[in-house]
């Protein structure tokens, strides 16, 4: 009974410790409210583990995020401009909604034609990332070692290979490099799954996500601060798409120039900004996390980059300096991937979306602009012995749910049989 009621009182010491740890991340730095559009922070962690004794880094497996990038789409401008443009012009905004109109046409106007291109922040994030990668691991990169690095078509995704590997050629010049971005390796690099798609929000789940959002939906206040007739913008605008659209450009300005002079956080309370991120962060969890709501589906998009990234990894570790296999692609692929890695504790089912920030799905975490995953492996300098790997994700060590040698480092061995076995078992989860 004594047992049982400490465990009790330990699970809510727990829950309690961990309650709403994002708002006060986020009141710590309000650029984590951006969610995807985070830029990169650089690693948390400063230094990592000693390898086992006796053990060297040979190899790593790579998959990143493209760099801090303008808004994808015209919409993603245009929506939130024209709504105050027409307040205006009908004499509908108040002093604030008009200098709301400004800051936004500078906005606009700064991404012309540069819609989802990576941003020089953006560039200078992968060179960072690159020259920490060679300083961490410079065993890795010795000599005239190869470094297989692939991309998707995407512009902002190729120049931010190409960035990576000018840092890591700064350090080396003798390396060995072959790069390429090809529709040809689409079907893992960014597989686009139309069926596993369709489960990931059924009308049921679709239900609690939007009776989720309307409990977390305040924005009189907002809508009242920049327009002088309520009557208008109660009848004439949709106020959670406009304060959607201005949370959205305040969100990517972290990754502009334009951060220097100007924002948009400031249209927003404490309550407000906690709100938005809410919302957003329960819809990445359902549509790439392992929700429990669709059956848990969603990281399984990812099943062919991460067998990809095995079967590579196995014909690497044979040779006697592999090098590295880097690859440059999307959040859409680094989250799921985490989340089917089970990285710490982004694998957990989580049914109640009220409950994800204080079970820890806190999504800024995982996948900012130039989020990565990194696989390092490890042999033993002399003599024989399992081949090692530990998992870093952003460049920070995380657990995998295996059994681990020592710290973060896990058998290759055992790694490899416990997620060959789990994408067998996708086969009949998505059949």
């Amino acid at each position: 009974m004594r047992t049982t009621i400490l465990a009790l009182f330990l699970s809510l010491f727990s829950l309690i410790a961990n309650a709403q740890v994002s708002r006060d991340e986020i009141r710590d730095n309000i650029y984590r409210s951006g969610s995807n559009y985070y830029a990169y922070p650089g690693p948390l962690q400063r230094r990592l583990t000693k390898s086992p004794k006796g053990y060297t880094p040979f190899y790593i497996s790579h998959y990143g995020r493209h760099g801090s990038r303008h808004l994808i789409n015209n919409s993603d401008y245009d929506k939130a401009w024209k709504t105050l443009l027409r307040g205006d012009s009908l004499g509908k905004l108040t002093p604030l909604g008009q200098d709301v109109l400004r800051r936004v046409s500078l906005i606009r106007s700064d991404a012309d034609k540069r819609h989802g291109e990576l941003t020089l922040l953006g560039a200078e994030q992968h060179l960072d990332i690159g020259n920490r990668m060679y300083k961490r691991f410079p065993e890795v990169f010795k000599g005239k070692t190869h470094i297989d690095a692939k991309s998707t078509v995407v512009i902002r995704c190729i120049l931010s290979m190409e960035n990576g590997l000018h840092a890591l050629l700064r350090h080396n010049p003798s390396l060995d490099i072959r790069h390429d971005a090809s529709e040809h390796d689409m079907w893992y690099m960014n597989f686009s799954d139309r069926e596993l798609d369709k489960k990931k929000a059924p009308k049921d789940v679709q239900r609690v996500y939007d009776d989720f959002c309307k409990a977390h939906q305040h924005n009189d206040r907002l809508m009242s601060s920049l327009f002088n007739d309520e009557n208008y913008w109660r009848h004439e605008v949709n106020a959670q798409d406009l304060a959607y659209h201005l949370f959205k450009l305040a969100s990517n300005l972290q990754s502009t120039d334009l951060r220097h002079t100007l924002t948009l956080y400031d249209l927003f309370t404490e309550d407000e900004v906690y709100d938005l991120w809410l919302q957003t962060n329960a819809w990445w969890y359902i549509h790439y996390g392992p929700c429990p709501l669709n059956g848990g589906v969603s990281p399984y998009s990812q099943r062919n980059l991460l067998r990809k990234m095995i079967s590579e990894a196995d014909s690497c570790i044979r040779l006697p300096h592999p090098g590295a296999t880097l690859r440059y692609g999307h959040e859409v692929c680094v989250m799921p991937l985490a989340c089917l890695l089970e990285m710490d504790d982004f694998g957990k089912p989580i049914s109640d979306l009220e409950m994800l920030d204080d079970e820890g799905w806190h999504c800024y975490k995982i996948f900012p602009m130039a989020c990565n995953v990194q696989l390092v492996f490890y042999r033993p300098k002399k003599g024989t012995g399992p081949i090692l790997v530990k998992a870093l994700l952003n460049e920070n060590e995380v657990r995998l749910p295996l059994q681990p040698v020592s710290g973060p480092y896990y058998k290759w061995s055992d790694f490899r049989e416990y997620y060959l076995r789990k994408l067998d078992h996708a086969r009949e989860l998505l059949n």
